[in-house]
């Protein structure tokens, strides 16, 4: 009974407010890009970032499998105040581009526990695709030129991943109209999290 009584009610409900709170705060940012085009990206993004005096952004390319690693799972990166940002880009035949490759594969391992990225990192995904590659061209959208972007957002929430946002979607053939206000939205929420 003491477990509901009033303060116990109250403290847990605290408890959890202060943890979602907590979560949610970020204090590094580290900008994933694999490929050209996701590089051009992550440099826009990194020009937004709002910058204080203790929050710091970290590039990290996707090539490096020994740095993304390091990043996000072993090092001083690797907590919950961390906003690991995935500029994943889809090539021909739904595949990144060769350098994400390393990042992707390591992500789609199946024998990786469930709690791999639990309590370590917040994470977004921005989807760069091209339906000028689909072969129906007439009825295409960015949704359906996003497969990597798309596989990797819902794999890195089964590892125990905290989606910090919705995933972006975006399309070469449209001129790209949509990395614009993906990135506004995503700097809007950093702001809110300093």
């Amino acid at each position: 009974s003491t477990l509901h009584s009033p303060l116990h009610k109250l403290l847990s409900s605290h408890s959890t407010v202060v943890l979602r709170t907590m979560a949610s705060k970020i204090e590094d940012v580290v900008l994933l890009h694999g490929g050209d085009l996701s590089s051009d990206i992550a440099e826009q993004i990194e020009t937004k970032l709002p910058i204080n005096g203790t929050t710091h952004i970290h590039k990290v390319a996707m090539s490096k499998s020994k740095d993304f690693k390091t990043a996000l799972l072993e090092g001083p990166l690797a907590k919950p105040t961390t906003l690991a940002i995935f500029v994943a880009q889809t090539i021909e035949n739904e595949a990144p581009p060769e350098t994400a490759g390393a990042c992707i594969r390591f992500f789609k391992r199946k024998t990786h526990p469930e709690t791999l990225l639990s309590d370590k990192i917040q994470f977004v995904v921005l989807g760069l695709g091209d339906s000028n590659l689909l072969l129906d061209r007439q009825h295409t959208a960015a949704k359906d030129c996003n497969q990597v972007a798309q596989a990797l957002d819902a794999r890195l929430e089964s590892l125990g991943g905290k989606r910090f946002c919705q995933r972006g979607e975006c399309d070469e053939r449209t001129g790209l109209l949509e990395v614009e206000p993906f990135i506004d939205m995503l700097v809007e929420k950093i702001k809110e999290c300093l």
